[in-house]
């Protein structure tokens, strides 16, 4: 008996070795984590149990029938992240650079299934060279079954990629139908290109950060969600989400003890008398949130929307705040996206949302319009309208357009509509509807001047401010500023028995 004991333990231990020592320290000395450091780090001390230790690779062309791959490129399992069971796993890049292949794609596969039926969210961490060449069509249709775990999932379990090193090819796909994608400066990749660029990419012959590195996906592209310096800060990060998620679309959220905001920021000092001038959104919602934490969500990509977690009366929410810091917070072809995608992630998994609004519309011009703004900003107009959760939206300042209706509006049936004295609810701006509805009478006036401001000032009274809203119910309430908190507060704690409405049909069909 002790000496099988013994043989499995040697085993386990030269198993759990990966490609061996030297390719170990390869990556230390490039300053890499392993694929089980990397567990170890992201799950709470000693509760990681490894599946599939044991599993060999199939293929049996090209020479790999004489080679043994330690847990054929992938170790995964399960654990506790802050006392809360996940599915995690991690491709191992020493073993044959960590490609995909038949038994590589079963493993992970598995785990997602045990993710899907206990009802928790699953990690994958991607360090790969993409398929495994070798084993021809079975390591695509590996693929293939891991696209469509990851789509039959999705809205019922929280999927979390992260990006440690080179996700190269079909690998890609994964990680884009995921909720979260984390990536990490100059180690990161994501990119879909032919085999000459691949091989030179992991051979390093091409700044593959150029190509398609963690500062392109979050600024450019937006294929990815999180920014960080390093490995252990995209760590801490994902820990971070998955404080405000719940672990599957039917169960609680994670709540805390209530914590007043701690920021001493004045709301005069925040924002400007002339509605012409910007301010940071941001700041405001520190005023609101508990502890005046935000936990921004896609910071870097199309910044003129900000979305993002936090807290009230200590129960997570999710928020949408045009950030009139950037672009005056107009809604274009990514910011549509950008909240259109939150809100369906919100939606899914019972995450109350607050519409913070400020905007003079959406983006005019020749290059938006080719770009398929109308399509793209249809995408929020359809995520607010098939939202089920609770919803709250405060128009604090301009909310003009198409993109006062794209904002939560009374009419995408929003629980709860408040409005600021400052709020101005109009067609457009004063200033360009005088210019319209008066061309005729200003052009012929002795006074253009003169009967310009009195049109803009009458337009104002009647039309650009709450009250002509608020009579006809299209705002539930004007309140001042320093109650807003507590409006928010006691509406989401009315709106948690709403009743959600069944579908008569199969689903929907979102202007992609």
């Amino acid at each position: 008996m002790l000496d099988k004991v013994n043989q499995l333990l040697a085993k386990i231990g030269l198993l759990k070795k990966g490609g061996g020592e030297e390719k170990i320290i390869k990556r230390k000395e490039k300053g890499l984590m392993t694929a089980r450091e990397r567990i170890e780090e992201l799950l709470d001390k000693n509760t990681f149990n490894e599946m599939d230790l044991f599993v060999e690779h199939q293929g049996r062309d090209f020479g790999q029938e004489k080679l043994k791959l330690a847990g054929d490129a992938v170790v995964t399992g399960f654990g506790n992240i802050d006392g809360r069971p996940v599915c995690i796993f991690a491709q191992d890049f020493t073993v044959q650079g960590g490609t995909l292949g038949r038994m590589t794609a079963s493993k992970i596969t598995k785990v997602m299934d045990i993710a899907s039926n206990m009802g928790i969210p699953v990690i994958g961490i991607n360090d790969s060279g993409g398929a495994r060449i070798q084993e021809g069509v079975d390591s695509l249709a590996g693929y293939g079954e891991i696209f469509y775990r990851n789509t039959i999932n999705s809205g019922k379990i929280p999927q979390i990629s992260v990006i440690m090193g080179p996700c190269a090819g079909g690998a890609v796909y994964s990680p884009a139908i995921t909720d979260f994608v984390f990536m990490v400066d100059k180690l990161s990749q994501m990119f879909i290109t032919g085999p000459k660029v691949i091989e030179s990419v992991l051979k390093e012959k091409i700044d593959a950060e150029s190509l398609g590195g963690a500062r392109v996906h979050n600024e450019i592209t937006g294929n990815a969600h999180f920014f960080a310096e390093s490995e252990i800060e995209a760590i801490t990060q994902i820990k971070e989400l998955l404080s405000f998620l719940p672990s599957s679309w039917n169960k609680p959220l994670p709540e805390t003890k209530p914590h007043p905001p701690k920021s001493k920021k004045k709301i005069e000092d925040i924002m400007p008398n002339d509605s012409r001038y910007a301010y940071d959104m941001k700041d405001l919602i520190e005023i609101l949130v508990d502890e005046s934490y935000f936990f921004e969500v896609q910071k870097m990509f199309a910044p003129n929307i900000t979305v993002g977690f936090a807290r009230m009366d200590g129960k997570p929410i999710g928020i949408v705040a045009n950030n009139p810091k950037y672009l005056a917070g107009v809604l274009d072809v990514d910011s549509s996206d950008k909240a259109a995608r939150f809100v369906r992630f919100c939606d899914s998994f019972n995450i109350p949302i607050l519409t913070l609004v400020d905007l003079p519309g959406y983006l005019p011009g020749i290059d938006q319009e080719h770009y398929g703004v109308i399509r793209h900003g249809a995408k929020l107009l359809f995520a607010y309208s098939e939202a089920t959760v609770p919803t709250v939206t405060v128009i604090i300042r301009k909310a003009y357009g198409g993109g006062y209706i794209a904002m939560a509006s009374k009419h995408l049936r929003t629980d709860f509509v408040y409005a600021w004295p400052t709020a101005e609810i109009a067609v457009m701006g004063p200033e360009g509807a005088c210019n319209i509805i008066f061309s005729k009478e200003i052009s012929e006036s002795a006074d253009p001047d003169a009967l310009r401001k009195s049109k803009i000032n009458e337009y104002k009274e009647k039309y650009s401010n709450p009250y002509n809203a608020a009579s006809k119910a299209y705002v539930d309430a004007i309140i001042t500023p320093e109650e807003t908190r507590d409006k928010i507060i006691t509406s989401f704690e009315l709106g948690k028995n709403k009743d959600i409405p069944k579908k008569q049909h199969k689903h929907d069909s979102i202007p992609l």
